[in-house]
């Protein structure tokens, strides 16, 4: 009887320092894939001054397929859903919600991404500073539930708009530093209500290639990120190679959506 005491407890550590070499070993895994970009900052003025200079060949001027292909996964059978949209820029998909009869909340550093989105779907707004942001303003839309903050998206909080039952993320995991992800995935945990289904958009590439942004995202990553508090299914994954990235010298794009859920307590 103890020889198989003592055999169950040793399976038992066996097993668990080699569950713990495994991890060890993906850990080391996803830390060599990204390391290419690891050191790769960007400060918000250069994004401020991308918007300025009309450089932002990130935009689209349509509402993105993968948001349309997936809408209704995201809705859930749902109507009135407050979406949230990080680093939202003048996205039409935005308008697109709202016409829906959905509401939007939206972050952005550019001002000017901002007022070209109230002015170029001919909208009225108004603007009002933020009291728990210093230096922050809100604008909000007359006609529709629309209002978008210019201001460092780590300065806002729950605590402004509250939670959401939904959020988009197109250009916004892939476009901040590298080394501030786990901030922004806490900070994208925090705003998500008990039923948010949070459609994440990320891009597969060699880093070795480029340099970014939009900086390469794998799978294994969003799974670090969200895994432990959130169910993740990928939705979609589309060859999404153009000329426009052949120019920064990649051979190959693929980008992936995945819709991450909080996990049922």
């Amino acid at each position: 009887m103890t020889d198989m005491k003592g055999s169950d407890l040793l399976f038992k550590v066996l097993m668990c320092l080699l569950c713990r070499t495994a991890a060890s070993r993906g850990q080391t895994n996803i830390s060599s894939m990204l390391a290419p970009q690891a050191d790769r900052v960007m400060v918000l003025r250069e994004w401020e001054d991308r918007w300025q200079e009309d450089r932002t060949g990130f935009h689209l001027p349509h509402v993105h397929k993968m948001l349309e292909n997936n809408i209704d996964k995201v809705l859930a059978g749902r109507t009135g859903v407050r979406f949230f949209f990080p680093l939202c820029g003048k996205a039409v998909d935005m308008k697109w919600l709202a016409d829906m009869g959905h509401s939007v909340v939206g972050v952005e550093i550019a001002e000017k991404a901002i007022q070209q989105f109230f002015e170029e779907n001919n909208m009225t707004y108004s603007v009002e500073p933020v009291a728990a942001i210093p230096g922050a303003k809100v604008y909000k839309s007359s006609e529709k539930n629309i209002s978008l903050y210019q201001c460092d998206l780590y300065n806002f909080s729950s605590s402004i708009e509250g939670q959401f039952g939904a959020i988009w993320d197109r250009g916004s995991l892939v476009a901040i530093n590298p080394r501030d992800r786990e901030k922004y995935a806490a900070l994208i945990i925090s705003l998500m209500a008990s039923d948010c289904r949070y459609l994440l958009d990320t891009l597969l590439y060699n880093p070795n290639l480029y340099n970014g942004p939009p900086f390469f995202v794998p799978d294994e990553q969003v799974i670090g990120l969200f895994g432990e508090s959130c169910d993740i299914e990928l939705l979609q994954s589309v060859d999404s190679l153009t000329d426009r990235q052949r120019g920064w010298g990649l051979d190959y794009l693929t980008e992936n959506v995945h819709l991450v859920t909080p996990k049922s307590s």
